[in-house]
């Protein structure tokens, strides 16, 4: 049974629908990419998952539970978190008071000795979290933003990790690191949902994927059955 399924999603903005008709699915362990140009309705289908949009139509299961009444701050404590484009940290609060933050479900039933356990792996990841620990959030370069994000997804103990655009608009080598890092959740049995508009990154380390064109589903499948087919290395990964 599939960990998330999305059947038939219609969200729109006013007159203007901006996702139509989407379905797609992803299993327990994998890794899904989610591509598409500007527009094409990532980033609103990925809103609609974790509840900051509502849908118009269609249904989001999760583990067999429909999330059409979960509000968005349950959703962490059903294991969906979300790392939202542009990072969205609190500026004014110190890393740590942002790691303290994701797990704040965690941390208000007592579970302070395993929030310090999962402290030390993300630090083995992103040694730099540790060195800015008592910084403000908002001092941050961006890729070190991006790993302060990402970690604070990950003291919430996901089961289903999203991510939105994590590469944008950081240095090669940080990207490098935040997909190494991503390679070894997969093997801590995270899922991951990806949305990446560099496609070759995102392509490199997914199982599967599905390409988004104006709010529908216009292809999926398998990573090497994606890479393979000319429409995509044409419009996405360029020109042979």
């Amino acid at each position: 049974m599939p960990l998330l399924e999305v059947k038939d999603l219609h969200v729109a903005y006013g007159s203007l629908e901006a996702v139509k008709g989407v379905s797609f699915h992803v299993d327990p362990h994998e890794m899904v990419t989610i591509l598409g140009s500007n527009g094409a309705g990532k980033t609103t289908t990925l809103r609609t998952l974790t509840g900051l949009t509502r849908p118009s139509a269609g249904e989001i299961w999760f583990d067999g539970k429909n999330l059409a009444s979960v509000p968005p701050y349950s959703l962490p404590e059903l294991g969906i978190v979300l790392v939202p484009e542009g990072r969205q940290l609190f500026p004014e609060h110190s890393v740590l008071e942002n790691l303290q933050l994701g797990a704040y479900h965690r941390l208000r039933k007592g579970e302070w000795a395993a929030f310090q356990q999962d402290l030390s792996l993300i630090f083995e990841l992103f040694p730099r979290v540790r060195e800015r620990l008592t910084q403000a959030a908002g001092l941050l370069s961006g890729g070190e933003q991006q790993m302060v994000a990402i970690a604070r997804a990950l003291v919430a103990r996901p089961r289903l990790l999203i991510l939105d655009e994590p590469s944008l608009g950081l240095a090669p080598k940080v990207v490098e690191a935040i997909f190494h890092a991503l390679r070894s959740f997969r093997g801590k049995g995270i899922t991951i949902l990806l949305v990446e508009q560099m496609a070759l990154i995102g392509l490199e380390i997914c199982d599967r994927a599905y390409v988004l064109e104006g709010g529908r589903v216009a292809l999926s499948g398998r990573r090497d059955e994606i890479i393979s087919n000319p429409a995509i290395v044409d419009a996405y990964l360029g020109k042979r």
